[in-house]
């Protein structure tokens, strides 16, 4: 009895060991996969020539304009030569808006010329333009708290300069003068609204992005001016109150079009209907040449995804690309993507989308349920070679996937640097020679590690219910 107890246990040792052999042999033969796609992204120029690729093949491609159909067809093209298992495409309707020309200047006390934009969804001045005195506020608050016997017949002006910060918060400071500032400033009875431009530059050159009208209140024209001709206003303002503004301009809505989001898939090895999505946006502003909003996001989930698709194993889930229509008027496309995909979306694993430029990805934010959120992070770190810390589980998700939390996705944050995005987002800036080639190697490497290892991990991501809103 001894003998056989002695014989059993040596049996369970052996068996035991052997196991935890087979298990370390796994991991490290997935961390050789990880790391692998690593060195293969770091050295490859994929990502580079696939934004060289659309920003010279395309260019702007503001949605519901013909660049933006000529844009759904370069994608659709291109993810089918890359030689994904599957690439097609599902309709988004978006709205149809000219940009049309932008003048001001300043024509009492001392008539100078300004470098404007048109907000994108504004309406025109009349013909004739705009003549009137302007009424100066810091911020959005201040407008909306401003007896409108101030305001009434006069053109009002939101001047809050936009904070630089790595994590880019500054621009959600001031972001609502933008989209919000014609609303409050035609409750209070102006004729027109500009803003000192969403942006961290010094350049003479203005920011456009997209601003709201709400029925019921006048629609008004609004426009953003370049920082440096804020400064002057300020400087006429301070000069004479009286200061006078002329403005003309003549952007047009012509209705609506059809779109498109673009998708191709790494089909999963085992568990083909599990989804690790990967996300960018598609169309861009039509100032600049749409380099690093959001072309670098393309580029970069595109080509880690084809590195994925090239190694000589698939991974257990797919990995889906979404490249999605008209982020930049509305987030229509990730809107018709959790519409069209809801049934479907209890399989979605994780999501992540890149629509923040080509700076280096420095941490990997998540937010998954707060049980699994240690084994999580233990999964991930080998992303740390890369040169990405493990951060938080407070990630807030891209915002074409920003919807999809609270209908239970987990979702990640991979934070990039962007100290110096807002120079150039949403002017004529934006064009390539703003995207460093190792920088984007760095994404390219970084999402491809991530969506690898999720793709194999073994975690139970339960939905996120306390996300859900009842």
């Amino acid at each position: 009895m001894k003998l056989y107890q002695t014989t059993l246990m040596t049996s369970l040792l052996i068996s035991s060991l052997s196991a935890c052999q087979n298990h370390v042999e796994t991991t490290s033969i997935a961390n050789d996969d990880v790391n692998q796609l690593q060195q293969t992204a770091l050295s490859s120029s994929l990502g580079y020539d696939i934004v060289e690729s659309l920003t010279v093949e395309v260019g702007p491609r503001l949605a519901g304009s013909p660049k933006d159909i000529i844009a759904v067809n370069w994608a659709m093209n291109k993810l089918t030569k890359l030689g994904f298992d599957r690439v097609y495409k599902e309709p988004v309707q978006v709205p149809i808006w000219e940009r049309g020309e932008a003048k001001a200047k300043i024509t009492f006390p001392v008539e100078q010329p300004l470098v404007i934009t048109a907000l994108g969804g504004s309406v025109a001045t009349p013909t004739a333009g705009i003549q009137a005195k302007i009424v100066r506020f810091d911020s959005l608050e201040a407008l909306q708290q401003a007896n409108p016997e101030d305001v009434k017949g006069k053109i009002a002006f939101i001047d809050q300069k936009t904070e630089r910060h790595i994590t880019g918060e500054g621009y959600g400071k001031s972001v609502g003068g933008r989209s919000k500032g014609a609303v409050a400033a035609a409750e209070k009875g102006a004729v027109a609204i500009v803003i000192r431009s969403i942006g961290t530059d010094h350049d003479r050159m203005a920011h456009t992005g997209v601003m709201r009208y709400q029925d019921g209140v006048p629609k008004i024209p609004a426009a953003a001016m370049s920082n440096p001709d804020a400064d002057l206003v300020n400087a006429m303002l301070r000069r004479d109150p009286n200061a006078i503004l002329e403005l003309h301009m003549s952007p047009k809505n012509l209705g609506s079009n059809t779109s498109y989001n673009v998708i191709a898939e790494v089909t999963g090895s085992s568990k083909p209907n599990e989804i690790v999505l990967i996300g960018a946006h598609l169309d861009s502003w039509d100032e600049g040449t749409g380099a690093i909003d959001d072309g670098a996001g393309v580029a970069i989930v595109t080509a880690a995804a084809k590195h994925i698709q090239d190694l000589p194993t698939k991974p257990a889930r797919t990995v889906r690309v979404v490249l999605y229509a008209a982020e930049e008027i509305g987030l229509m496309g990730g809107k018709a993507y959790a519409e069209a995909h809801k049934a479907e979306l209890p399989l979605h694993y994780i999501a992540a989308e890149s629509d923040f430029g080509a700076g280096r990805i420095y941490q990997i934010d998540t937010k998954v349920n707060e049980s699994v959120f240690a084994e999580v992070q233990r999964t991930i770190k080998p992303m740390t070679l890369n040169g990405v810390a493990l951060g938080n589980n407070q990630a807030s998700a891209g915002p074409d996937i920003s919807m999809l939390p609270v209908l239970g996705v987990p979702v990640a944050s991979l934070r990039q640097d962007g100290r110096d995005y807002f120079d150039y987002h949403h002017t004529p800036n934006d064009t390539l020679d703003k995207i460093d080639p190792a920088a984007l190697a760095q994404n390219v490497a970084a999402y491809a590690q991530f969506a690898y290892i999720m793709a194999n991990s073994n975690i139970v991501l339960t939905p996120l219910t306390s996300e859900i809103k009842k």
